[in-house]
């Protein structure tokens, strides 16, 4: 039978962990936190699933709604800007009104969501 070797002092085996407290903020608080987060984000994104902005051109004759998610919900077209003879201005005021729309979503995500992570250092649109 082979004699066993004592390991020397202070050796870890792989995959062990130091005895003792852990440290604050280590390993279990980053995690609590990071799922802390998670939670929070997922809160926030049902709200602006919930939450509008709305946009009128034209002197209120296009009006688009989106949600804080980027969804437009609906598109008001007032009778009087229907014009067989011209078309194109109806288009470009439905493609502005829904550009701003769009734009005004986005910020208000960017309002709800960047509170969140700006403790974190990361990147933007990282999360």
């Amino acid at each position: 039978m082979a004699k066993r070797k004592k390991a020397p002092k202070g050796y870890r085996s792989p995959g062990s962990r130091p005895k003792g407290p852990r440290m604050p903020g280590a390993g279990g608080d980053m995690m609590a936190q990071l799922q802390a987060l998670q939670e929070e984000m997922a809160k926030q994104q049902a709200a602006l699933a919930e939450e509008t902005v709305e946009v009128s051109v034209g002197g209120g004759v296009v009006k688009v709604v989106a949600t804080g998610q980027q969804d437009i919900i609906s598109i008001a077209i007032q009778p009087e800007v229907v014009d067989p003879d011209d078309v194109e201005m109806l288009e470009d005021l439905v493609l502005s009104a829904v550009n701003e729309a769009l734009e005004q979503s986005r910020k208000l995500a960017e309002e709800r969501m960047g509170g969140l992570t700006a403790g974190l250092g990361l990147p933007p649109g990282l999360l």
